[in-house]
């Protein structure tokens, strides 16, 4: 038996591979794409965040100006609520912006702008037994702590 090849045109077969592998190929682009934009994404945001921060605390600094000049009673600020898990995210964000420094619960409910109450319920609940923050006694007993990201 004499087979005959043609060799000059790709089959079916071939036609589909060369379409794979050009689809994969296209995936991968698609896929570094997307991490090279959350991770500028995540950057930008790191970078705007003390900004955020200072501007906050300028706006309540004038609205407190403002009432005084004007004889009314300093209004108080509001205080945010956070939904379940929320406040845990914001606060290990927090802590995770400032690796080197050490917080009160007070600190970081200021800087939240929420109650100091809720964030120290939070770490009793459930930042004690989180991997990523470090809880370090202080004061008299010990009863007292602050937190900071573990290293």
């Amino acid at each position: 038996m004499n087979i005959m090849r043609k060799e000059s045109a790709p089959d079916k077969f071939d036609l589909y591979i060369l379409n794979v592998d050009e689809f994969k190929a296209l995936n991968q682009q698609k896929n570094e794409l997307k991490e090279k934009i959350a991770e500028l994404q995540l950057q930008f945001e790191e970078s705007i965040r003390p900004y955020e921060t200072e501007l906050n605390t300028i706006i309540k600094k004038l609205e407190s100006n403002l009432s005084r000049m004007e004889g009314s009673p300093v209004a108080k600020p509001a205080t945010a609520k956070f939904g379940r898990g929320k406040l845990g995210i914001s606060i290990k964000n927090l802590l995770q912006a400032n690796p080197d420094k050490a917080f009160k619960p007070r600190e970081i409910a200021a800087a939240l702008q929420t109650k100091g109450t809720a964030v120290s319920l939070w770490f009793n609940k459930y930042g004690n037994q989180d991997p990523e923050i470090e809880r370090i006694p202080v004061g008299e007993g010990g009863k007292r702590f602050i937190y900071q990201i573990k290293k």
